[in-house]
Order: C-alpha cells, then sequence, then structure tokens
C-alpha cells in the first residue's frame, strides 16, 4: 500500500480531498494491479490513468511554502517517487523463475516494432532484456499486458535506473556468455529515476574531476578496482584475524608533533589551540603495546600536507599493524604471508585479461587459466599473479648500498635486467682523466655506467637515445649540473665500436667487460656514461638509477621492449638511521640531519648503539622496505622501547629543542612504563592496489580522489572560510 511522503502531507489533509486521493492509489485486493504485485513483488507500472495522481490532488493534498512553486515536483517525478517507496526485494536469479532485479538501462535495439532488446547492468552482472509484444501463443490479456510494457520500456531513457521483472533464460554458448549471463523475458519494468537528456554518453566520453559519480557510473573498471579494493581488505583481515591481530581504531584528531612530513592543523573555539591530523597512527600503536596489546592492525586514514605527485595523496589508507615481543624476521614474515593471501585470492577468484594493453582485474568472477588466456599478454599477467607460495625467491632481501650502487634507487624495479638492461657498474678505475674531465665539474668522481639492448640497428639505437636525450629537460627528472650524460651505441662501422671517445684502451675494456650483470656489448647496445660526487649514498637514487629507470620505460612505452607484467618484489634493509637535512621539515633539530624514516627507530645492531655519539651518519638502521615493481608499497622497522635511549636520540643527536622532546613526553613516559620490545610495518595500500591493476595513479583506485593540487573538484574542497568562521576559530583570513 502506499504510503503519504513524510512531512509533504499537510497536517490538516485528513479530509476527504486526501482520502479521496489515497484511495485512488491503493488499488482493491481483487483488482489485476493487486493480483500481479502479490504475484511478483511489483505495481503494475500501466496503472490506467484514473488511478494516476494528478496535479490538482497534489495541490490539495500537500502543503506548498508560501511565495514557492505551486507544485513540489513535476507530475512525472511525484509518480515515479510513489513507485520507488514500495521496492520488492532482489529475486535470486535462478533459470525458468520470474523474478526481479534492478539495474541501470542500456541502449535499446528494436529489432521490429513487437521486438525489442535491452541491455541491462545489475549488481556486477550483465542481463539481456528481451521485450516481445506479439509472441506465439499468447491470449489476448497478455498481449495486451506486453506492448503495454513494450511501450513502457521504449519510454524510459537509456541509462536511467530501472526494476525489471521478468523470466529469466539462462544464455547458452561461449561468445554470449561473455556478454550477459542471462536473458529477461520482460513481464514488467518500472523507472524509479530518469536520466537527464542534458548529460551526454559515448563510448569515449572523458568525465571531469567534477563528474566522477558519471565516471564511476561508465567505467567499468574503475568500479571493479574499487570493488577489488573492498575485497583485498577483506582477504587481508581474514589473514590478519588467523594470526591473532586485533583491529584497533586510533584516533584521527592527534597533535602536532614533529615526526618528518608537514601535518595539516585542525583549528578549535579554544583560541591559540589546534589538533594535527596524523601523519600514521604510529604513536597510538606504539602506546597499544605499551598498553599491553600483543598485536594490533587497522585500516588508517593518513594525512600529510606533501607534493601531489601520481603515487601520493593528501589522505590516502595504510594498512597498518604492529607487534611486540617481535623483531624485524617476525614482522616480515606476517607482511609476506599477507602478500601471499593476496595473490592467491586474485589467482583464483579474479579474472586477469590485457586487450590493447589495457589491464584488467575482474573480481568475484570464474578466474581462467594462464593457459586459456585469450592472448599472450592475458597469459602473462595471469601467470603473475599464480604465486602460491611466499618464500626467499620471491622476496630477496639487499641491502641500502647494494640497491643504491647496483640500481640507484632504494627501490629498485627488478624488471630492468638481462638481458634488455644491466646493473649499474662502476669503471672510473680504467677511464682516462681527460674525459672524466668532459664530463663532469666534480673532482675525483665515481663515474658509473649502465647498457641497454634494444636489439636495433646501430642506426635505429642512435635515433632512440637521440630522442631520450633531447625530451629530457621536459621531464621532472632533476640531475646534478655538474654532470653530463656521456652516451654511446655500439656501432662496429666505427673506430673503436663507437667508444673511441673514451680512448682505445679504456674503450676496449668496456668492450670486453663481462659479468654476471654485464653481458658483453654487441651492435646496436646504447651505453650510457655518469659521473656523481665521492661520498656516500644519501637519499633515495642517484642520478645514473634515474636515467636508467627513465630510459626502460621510454623503451617500453615505445614497444622496443616488451612490457613485463611480473611482480617483482624485494626487501630493502640497513638504511642509514640519519639523513641530511633537506627540504622536508625533519624533527626541527639543529644538528644538520633528521631521522631518515621517524626518531623511532631502533639502530641496527649493538654495534651501530656505540656510534651514535661519535659517528651518527654511519649508523644503520633497523628498518625494512618492501619494495614492488619500482614502488615502495611498505616500510617498518624494529622501535626504539627504552625512554632513556629515544630521550637521548630526540635532545643530544638530533639536537631537538626541550619543546620539541616535551612534544613526544607522552610516548617517552609510555615507554618508561615497561614497555616490551615491538616492530611493526604499514602497507601503502592505495600503492600496493594501483601496481596490482597497473594504473598509472592512485588516484585511479580511491573513490574520490584529491587532484594534483590536493582540491576535490566534485564537492569543491577544500572551500574557503567565512568571516564567522574566523571569528569562531581565531583565524586571519587571506584578503
Amino acid at each position: 500500500m502506499f504510503r503519504p511522503l513524510p512531512r509533504l502531507l499537510s497536517r490538516h489533509s485528513a479530509g476527504s480531498r486526501a482520502q479521496l486521493m489515497l484511495r485512488r492509489l491503493t488499488p482493491s485486493a481483487s483488482s489485476p494491479t493487486r493480483q500481479f504485485t502479490n504475484h511478483c513483488g511489483l505495481r503494475d507500472q500501466t496503472r490506467r490513468e484514473e488511478d494516476r495522481v494528478s496535479a490538482d490532488d497534489l495541490k490539495g493534498a500537500v502543503n506548498v511554502p508560501s511565495g514557492g512553486r505551486s507544485e513540489i515536483v513535476s507530475r512525472e517525478a511525484w509518480l515515479q517517487l510513489v513507485d520507488s517507496f514500495d521496492i520488492p526485494p532482489q529475486s535470486t536469479v535462478t533459470h525458468g523463475e520470474i523474478g526481479t532485479v534492478y539495474g541501470f538501462l542500456g541502449k535499446r535495439r528494436d529489432k521490429s516494432s513487437q521486438l525489442s532488446f535491452c541491455s541491462l547492468e545489475g549488481d556486477g552482472i550483465n542481463y539481456q532484456i528481451v521485450s516481445n509484444s506479439a509472441g506465439e501463443g499468447m491470449d489476448k490479456d497478455t498481449q495486451h499486458d506486453r506492448r503495454k510494457e513494450h511501450e513502457n520500456l521504449k519510454a524510459i531513457p537509456s541509462y536511467s535506473p530501472v526494476a525489471v521483472t521478468g523470466k529469466f533464460h539462462t544464455v547458452v554458448g561461449t561468445e554470449a556468455q561473455k556478454q550477459r549471463a542471462f536473458d529477461i523475458e520482460l513481464l514488467s519494468i518500472r523507472s524509479l529515476n530518469q536520466f537527464p537528456k542534458d548529460i551526454i554518453v559515448s563510448k569515449n566520453a572523458v568525465w571531469s574531476p567534477k563528474q566522477r559519480h558519471l565516471q564511476m557510473r561508465f567505467d567499468r573498471d574503475l568500479r571493479d578496482r574499487l570493488f577489488l579494493r573492498a575485497q583485498l581488505q577483506s582477504v587481508m583481515r581474514d589473514t590478519l584475524s588467523r594470526m591473532r591481530f586485533v583491529e584497533v581504531e586510533t584516533p584521527v584528531l592527534f597533535k602536532s608533533t614533529p615526526e618528518g612530513a608537514r601535518e595539516f592543523l585542525v583549528p578549535t573555539r579554544k583560541r591559540g589551540h589546534a589538533y594535527a591530523l596524523p601523519q600514521s597512527p604510529q604513536q597510538y600503536k606504539q602506546l597499544l603495546m605499551a598498553g599491553g596489546v600483543r598485536k594490533y592492525f587497522q585500516f588508517a586514514k593518513c594525512f600529510r600536507d606533501e607534493d601531489h605527485r601520481s603515487d601520493r595523496q593528501p589522505e590516502f589508507t595504510q594498512l597498518d599493524l604492529e607487534m611486540s615481543f617481535a623483531d624485524d624476521e617476525a614482522v616480515m614474515r606476517s607482511v609476506e604471508l599477507i602478500v601471499n593471501d593476496v595473490f592467491t585470492y586474485i589467482s583464483s577468484k579474479c579474472t586477469v585479461s590485457v586487450e590493447n594493453c589495457a589491464y584488467h582485474i575482474t573480481p568475484g568472477s570464474e578466474p581462467i587459466k594462464p593457459e586459456n588466456a585469450v592472448n599472450v599478454e592475458s597469459r602473462q599477467a595471469s601467470e603473475a599473479f599464480c604465486v602460491a607460495q611466499a618464500g626467499k625467491d620471491f622476496f630477496p632481501r639487499y641491502s641500502y648500498q647494494d640497491v643504491m650502487s647496483k640500481y640507484g634507487s632504494d627501490k629498485p624495479d627488478l624488471r630492468i635486467a638481462e638481458p634488455f638492461a644491466s646493473q649499474i657498474t662502476r669503471i672510473d678505475h680504467f677511464l682516462p682523466a681527460n674525459f672524466v674531465g668532459m664530463i663532469t665539474k666534480h673532482d675525483s668522481p665515481i663515474v658509473e655506467a649502465f647498457r641497454f639492448r634494444p636489439n636495433e640497428t646501430a642506426e635505429t639505437s642512435s635515433q632512440l637515445i637521440k630522442k631520450f636525450m633531447d625530451n629530457l629537460p621536459n621531464t621532472p627528472l632533476k640531475l646534478d649540473p655538474a654532470s653530463t650524460p656521456g652516451v654511446f651505441v655500439i656501432d662496429s662501422k666505427r673506430p673503436v665500436r663507437g667508444l673511441s671517445a673514451l680512448g682505445h684502451e679504456a674503450g676496449n675494456e668496456l668492450l670486453e667487460m663481462h659479468s654476471e650483470s654485464w653481458s658483453p656489448l654487441e651492435d646496436g647496445d646504447i651505453v650510457m656514461i655518469h659521473a656523481r660526487k665521492n661520498e656516500a649514498f644519501k637519499g633515495g637514487s642517484t642520478d645514473a638509477g634515474k636515467l636508467r629507470t627513465a630510459l626502460y620505460h621510454m623503451l617500453v612505452e615505445d614497444g622496443i621492449i616488451p612490457k613485463d607484467y611480473s611482480f617483482k618484489f624485494l626487501w630493502v634493509n640497513n638504511f642509514p638511521l640519519f639523513t641530511p637535512d633537506g627540504d622536508d621539515p625533519g624533527q626541527g633539530g639543529s644538528a644538520g640531519f633528521s631521522a631518515t624514516h621517524h626518531p623511532f627507530t631502533l639502530p641496527a645492531t649493538p654495534e651501530d648503539l656505540s656510534l651514535l655519539s661519535t659517528d651518527p651518519l654511519a649508523v644503520k638502521a633497523a628498518h625494512y622496505d618492501l619494495v614492488l615493481n619500482g614502488v615502495e608499497v611498505g616500510g617498518g622497522s624494529r622501535r626504539i622501547h627504552v625512554a632513556e635511549l629515544q630521550e637521548y636520540i630526540m635532545r643530544d643527536v638530533l639536537k631537538m629543542s626541550d619543546q620539541g622532546v616535551a612534544q613526544f613526553s607522552h610516548l617517552i613516559e609510555a615507554l618508561r612504563a615497561g614497555c616490551p620490545p615491538h616492530a611493526g610495518f604499514a602497507f601503502g595500500f592505495d600503492r600496493l592496489l594501483s601496481i596490482l591493476c597497473d594504473v598509472p595513479s592512485v588516484r585511479d583506485v580511491i573513490a574520490f580522489p584529491k587532484n594534483n593540487k590536493g582540491e576535490d573538484m566534485l564537492v569543491g574542497s577544500p572551500s574557503r572560510t567565512t568571516p564567522e568562521q574566523e571569528k569562531i576559530y581565531g583565524l586571519q583570513g587571506k584578503k
């Protein structure tokens, strides 16, 4: 029975006119409409005209605000709104049964005036509506009802949300099954809201950030990624629960503490006081360990006011975990089990496919075995997820020193490897001084080289490297202006095979060089030589590492090197505990350096502890990063659990002020109260998902992301403050 809209009916509308309207809306128990409703749970969309609400009826039954419109909504919208109040539950879809499903109407295809087909996108299931108003064996009443529903179908605009009742038929045939799961013999269709005509939809439509909701509606890949996101969260929760981790929520309104990144402040009505949004739950989870929680995790929202690169957002999601009475080995094993379960889920519960270089994971579908994939790329992508066991071969370990010297990056992409690319090799011991002076202004520099093999002629390789070097100024790469890359193409037609600029002796030395990471040079090979300061590694990359990665990506994009769909994990450990001050605010101390990750990380060994007072920049950290395909997807460390050491590092090593140290008094006091040894880790969940889905930005796996200015264009945030807000919160507005 129809129920009036709350607060729309007048409190004086109990008179005869309103009662008449309600009687007209309520079909009798013996009417065909009520019988149809009882049968399939859906009011007949094609009520007779006398059963419909007229605008005059509405005027007598509904309060209209003074000075407002004479009607609250249009007659058509009112009828749709009334219809939507008694939506029956979605039916279980069974072949040969009558039921009701909901979804968005697709494009209609009219085969004749009496036969139409139309797609319906349901909850992860595609249907085809078959409307036949002149089927064989129909009596006159059935034909009459089918004609009315056929006209209803034609009257509903494409992309409108609808309720469809009909008889379900399983689709037979492999190709047909790929397109849809069921055909629905249409019995009734009801529009729940009409899609407007002013929104133009096309196959290649590009939706602006202000239309993110429409992008979700019409981009199936985006919706699948959001569904996969939810499924992987469930997988990770299940894994952690089996390992007896406890999910604990920590506060979002925190206090400002100098952990290393810039914070977002939240003003309060108490003048001069503000909350800070947490950069991570780091301090709270250490407090949980001090409080006796043995194993903790949560999917935590984190906030950092930093640059907006493609793999960063001002607010992002971490899978955060911490373990007491544990060392780095225990944490790393737990992380490997989580990754293993994620890959097992995708390989067993999802279909992975690649078409026209577009990569797609369909969660919740029957997986296609790699050997049955539709093309080579899909087979390679499927095989990449078929990793049943997580072991050391899948998670090799490197020190910070190793990856910086071999790959020029603390987050190397291990897919950049032989036979297409060499590792970085130091060659300054055999280069002549005059050549070194040509490529750098540094005194006694370290000179490194790497090689790419495009498997092209020397002429083609020369064109490729010229394109790369010409485009270099237009890239975001920031290279040391004191050094210039030396570029060579191996060509047997030229003196010293194209290396004559090195001199005869050095050129032949390079040609004969051979190792596990550097195969002998061949015609068409590209060799790049670069010099850097003769000093210990610092930061996340060298110039040679940046050039090597950039050249690889260009060669892959140009189709010279085939795209590698594999997943290459590695652990990187033994980072320096402290790093010379850079652009980040750090901990605000006066020592000239800051904690590389955060000031709560334990030195790696007792020997490193002894260096704190004599050579802090030589101290290694008990820190470990998990890297996947050149992206850091998580990091963790053993924590300082002794209050005296924590205070010593802050006060005497980092030279933080008394006020700065006092900001961590809550943590120091908790450590003093007998806090056990503990260690932890945090996945960058958005980053991990973006790599698994092979999309260029974390914005592609977040429902409502910010743009590269930190703005949400859909809702218009951040918004300007009003004078009243500035007064309440003691803010000084910008004139």
